[in-house]
């Protein structure tokens, strides 16, 4: 069982590696490799991902005033999901933990981040 979960994890890094060396080495804009957005395709807006392969490559090549001209959402939302990470595999949290991560995660967070992608939405089609 652990050696599986050990293949399971070299697996997942791998491809993870292979991954970020393609979003490095290859411009979304450049090659058709990479998935077009499906909302944009058949409406013409751009939906909140939109930019967000761009913006990596971007992030990864440490281009960060294209990065965020490409998606400024992914960018703020990167160590907001790093945070949330941490804070699902920590394995025994303290109670200053357990507040942040429901002041950050919990219900009204999740309303107030569901607004916020709601808004950027809109105004990035205005």
């Amino acid at each position: 069982m652990v050696i599986k979960k050990y293949y399971l994890w070299s697996i997942g890094i791998i491809l993870l590696f292979i991954l970020i060396l393609t979003y490095k080495f290859f411009n979304p804009i450049q090659y058709d490799i990479f998935p077009k957005c499906p909302f944009y395709v058949i409406t013409g807006y751009k939906c909140p991902g939109c930019g967000s392969q761009r913006a990596i490559h971007y992030l990864l090549n440490f281009d960060l005033q294209n990065a965020w001209r490409q998606n400024f959402l992914l960018i703020i939302a990167i160590p907001y999901i790093i945070t949330g990470l941490i804070f699902e595999y920590q394995k025994s949290p303290t109670p200053k933990m357990l507040k942040w991560r429901k002041i950050l995660f919990g219900y009204k967070a999740i309303v107030i981040v569901f607004i916020i992608v709601i808004g950027f939405w809109i105004v990035r089609n205005l």
